[in-house]
């Protein structure tokens, strides 16, 4: 008999449970199961596939090659199961159960609020979980099952062979400055004319960050060095409200906080010359079913591109 018919899902989980952690007795605590008890299980299936899943060293327990091959797979069918569990939920008692989404902040204004507006009415009962980020972040929670899908970037490091990716937008950046600031109400402000005034503005390596500097560069201009480094949007708002700082956000992003509906007394600086980040792009795991409800989001996002 082929050992595969043999494998059962609390096998999968034990598994890729010690590959997770390394160690056999934390898998086994992990998953509510005795030590003997795991032992028994890994001894089994090594027995069945007739080749060791982990190699027993001092500092603990060390995937083989057939090991990684199992956790690859492990994850897969764990996944498809789980997926599996929710439709069948879902199709049981109507539209409804969770989706959880990440997402760089502009699309999450811009694309993620109104397609939220619609799914409210066509499945009210949907839970939505949606986590704002950097793109690393974001990559790695897909990667590690924690999103159904995520607007991001991805990172030149990724392998990106095991991703369905959907081109989607460029964003724009817009600078932010509290109404009465000298330059707010000017036109077609030039870049050197901006390097006198102090900057609120992500940390080094974000995107809109690198925007700013790559205008810079491109310019000839020296890059702002008065620069206060934070990605809180609080933090920038509170900043915005009681000095001249200038505050380089995403265009969903700026136009949400200078709208009337927000009062924040804030406005945008008329520059002449445009900033843009690049594009991000609405990614899924190919390897992994969508359940229903984040089917129906999914599908929701990609019509409001």
């Amino acid at each position: 008999m082929r050992f595969i018919r043999q494998i059962k899902p609390t096998h999968l989980q034990l598994l890729l449970k010690i590959h997770e952690v390394g160690q056999l007795q934390v898998a086994a605590r992990a998953l509510n199961m005795s030590q003997p008890a795991a032992s028994r299980i890994l001894s089994e299936v090594e027995r069945m596939c007739g080749s060791p899943i982990f190699k027993r060293t001092p500092k603990g327990m060390e995937t083989t090659q057939v090991g990684e091959a199992f956790a690859r797979h492990a994850r897969i069918v764990l996944s498809g199961l789980e997926s599996l569990e929710k439709e069948v939920t879902s199709l049981s008692s109507g539209v409804a159960g969770d989706v959880r989404i990440g997402s760089v902040t502009g699309p999450a204004v811009g694309i993620l609020l109104p397609a939220m507006a619609v799914m409210r009415e066509i499945a009210p009962d949907i839970s939505l979980s949606i986590d704002v980020g950097p793109s690393t972040d974001l990559v790695r929670g897909l990667n590690e099952g924690r999103f159904d899908f995520i607007m991001a970037r991805v990172p030149a490091t990724q392998d990106s062979r095991d991703l369905l990716v959907h081109p989607a937008r460029s964003e724009a950046v817009r600078l932010l400055v509290r109404e009465g600031h000298p330059l707010a109400h000017r036109k077609g402000v030039g870049l050197e004319e901006l390097v006198a005034y102090e900057w609120v503005i992500q940390e080094r390596g974000s995107p809109i960050r690198e925007a700013v500097e790559q205008a810079f560069y491109a310019a000839g201009i020296a890059v702002p060095h008065k620069v206060i480094n934070s990605s809180s949007l609080l933090m920038v708002e509170a900043l915005l409200a009681t000095s001249d700082v200038i505050a380089p956000q995403s265009r969903e992003v700026a136009e949400l906080l200078t709208g009337h509906d927000f009062g924040a007394r804030l406005t945008m600086i008329d520059t002449a010359t445009e900033l843009s980040v690049t594009p991000y792009f609405v990614v899924r795991d190919r390897t992994r079913e969508l359940p229903r409800s984040a089917q129906l989001f999914y599908e929701q996002v990609l019509r409001k591109l």
